[in-house]
């Protein structure tokens, strides 16, 4: 009985080329190494750049901005105040209102309040009165007055015979040129208006502390003298309109917008609100629209918006005015 036994047997040739496949896949091995970490090293780089959180700025050329530091920006107005012309005083130290004339604050009662104005007794009303005093309409004021008086005439005095003239005193009377007369000009006085608005004392708690007839820090401004005419022309206007149809009115208020433009100009005149009725509207309305307002000056022109000067007024018809 025979044995066989199977043994797996190489020859010289195979063994070489076993060698050669192996350095094969060895160098493929290392190759692919390589290449992986390119791959990872490349990722690594280019990936940062354009997913990093911070962005690249680019480089700005630098502006230069002018700023016309003569011509101050257009700025909200301070609340007016007017006062008596008459009574004005030295400027005040702090500005508070805006007038048509100076004014230092003073106070007829203690300081009871923490806003700017002095401590009265007074109605409670909403307008800001620091006297009592019934309207009174505008006068003509003074006429035309000539500056050289005009001659009295002759009276007639009977006739009496002319004395005879020679040829030679004729002809110099023909001849010669009459002696020119004065020129009677006529120099118009300033008429000053007698126009008061009605005014009822406030009730007020302020926190002044100078004791004095009642008022405010103010200083007469450009704006202040011309706001001041313009309530007086409306003013004016609107008194003597109540008086004619002022019976038709209801009691209520009536407030109104508009704008003065640069030649004096009413504008956008409209009414806001009106809880009286539509006859008071119509002589509030009719009082701005027959009111005379000057071209804006120049020295206060380049302080308001190029639409003009913006105006709200609240006309009040209330009992016992």
């Amino acid at each position: 009985m025979t044995t066989a036994e199977f043994i797996i047997g190489h020859s010289a040739d195979d063994a070489e080329d076993r060698k050669q496949e192996a350095r094969k896949v060895l160098w493929a091995l290392l190759a692919a190494l390589v290449i992986h970490l390119l791959i990872g090293y490349s990722l690594a780089v280019y990936g940062g750049l354009l997913y990093s959180p911070f962005s690249v700025v680019e480089d700005k050329p630098v502006e230069l901005t002018f700023v016309d530091l003569a011509t101050p920006a257009p700025t909200k107005n301070t609340m007016f105040v007017p006062n008596d012309e008459s009574k004005q005083t030295e400027a005040p130290k702090e500005k508070t209102f805006e007038s048509n004339a100076n004014s230092i604050a003073a106070s007829q009662n203690a300081a009871t309040g923490s806003l700017p104005l002095p401590s009265q007794e007074g109605s409670e009303r909403t307008k800001l009165d620091f006297n009592s005093q019934a309207a009174t309409l505008t006068s003509e004021g003074a006429q035309p007055q000539p500056s050289v008086a005009p001659q009295q005439s002759a009276s007639p005095q009977p006739s009496a015979q002319p004395t005879p003239i020679s040829k030679s005193e004729e002809l110099a009377m023909l001849t010669s040129r009459p002696t020119p007369q004065p020129t009677v000009a006529s120099t118009p006085q300033q008429a000053k208006s007698a126009y008061q608005p009605y005014k009822e004392k406030t009730r007020l708690a302020g926190a002044i502390t100078n004791r004095g007839i009642s008022a405010v820090n103010a200083i007469g401004t450009p704006l202040g003298r011309y706001q001041k005419g313009v309530y007086d022309a409306i003013g004016s206007r609107w008194y003597a309109y109540m008086e004619q149809r002022g019976e038709l009115a209801n009691l209520g208020t009536v407030r109104v917008t508009f704008v003065i433009d640069r030649t004096g100009r009413v504008r956008n005149l409209k009414v806001v609100s009106n809880d009286s009725n539509e006859a008071f509207a119509n002589v509030s309305l009719q009082a701005i629209l027959d009111a005379k307002f000057p071209p804006i000056p120049a020295e206060l022109a380049g302080s308001l918006p190029p639409e003009g000067l913006d105006q709200e007024i609240n006309f009040i018809n209330f009992p016992n005015r």
